[in-house]
């Protein structure tokens, strides 16, 4: 990845659906050339995926929680099946595996206080193996960022 391909994904990562011709003019390339990078770009994976980032609030999705999580057990097959469980979650936005006093830490966006409840229950209290989980609940969103610094 060279200077330029830096300078298309810098641009990509605040709007991506800048015209290619924008695109191009912007980082001094031709049309074609550049659409043969950022074609190249997604094809290596670079570019994991276009998506559009919707609003919770205006979605009426209020609270973000974030869950800390502690397994019973260190074993691969334990948190292999906690990854799918969670993966299959829709009320689970994000889900990391960390080094530290927890196994997991996960970031849950739901409507209310209820359909928290709910989840907690049928995802993490039913759980043989998950030995407790802490909930912290955001109170505001001081910064979001999609964009990686290039």
């Amino acid at each position: 990845m060279d200077r330029i391909d830096k300078k298309i994904l810098n641009l990509l990562q605040k709007d991506n659906r800048i015209s290619n011709q924008k695109l191009a003019e912007t980082v001094g390339l031709s049309a074609p050339a550049c659409l043969k990078r950022v074609k190249k770009l997604r094809e290596s994976g670079v570019i994991m995926a276009d998506v559009s980032i919707v609003s919770p609030q205006v979605v009426g999705h209020l609270i973000n929680v974030i869950v800390e999580v502690e397994m019973d057990r260190d074993t691969l097959d334990v948190y292999d099946s906690f990854n799918r469980q969670m993966s299959a979650c829709p009320e689970v936005t994000q889900c990391y595996q960390v080094t530290g006093e927890v196994d997991f830490v996960l970031v849950v966006l739901v409507p209310d206080m209820q359909t928290y409840e709910a989840f907690a229950r049928r995802e993490l209290a039913s759980n043989a193996y998950l030995r407790k989980f802490r909930s912290l609940i955001s109170l505001r969103r001081e910064k979001f960022r999609t964009a990686i610094e290039l």
